[in-house]
């Protein structure tokens, strides 16, 4: 998957994220892109934790291991600056 790919991908899963997460988003779109991309990141380095490939591309499991590590991402970056997530 190419770079363009991957911003789509992270668009989708920062997106989906966000909706799932509760809180103030203060970043817009661009940031729940980052967010989506960076969370694919995690959720792939905690995939692979258990053995497992992790984010490999536009398919269910990518999605779901992204997902993941997007949502722990927003909890911890809301719960930091006090909009919402776990410290609530």
């Amino acid at each position: 998957m190419g770079f363009i790919g991957w911003i789509i991908f992270g668009m989708f899963v920062g997106l989906t994220a966000r909706w799932l997460v509760p809180g103030a988003s203060g970043g817009g779109i661009v940031m729940d892109v980052v967010v989506g991309i960076v969370g694919s990141v995690i959720g792939g380095w905690l995939y692979s934790l258990f053995g497992h490939t992790g984010v490999s591309g536009f398919n269910i499991p990518s999605f779901a291991c992204a997902l993941v590590g997007a949502v722990i991402l927003l909890w911890i970056t809301r719960s930091i600056s006090g909009t919402g997530g776990i410290a609530r």
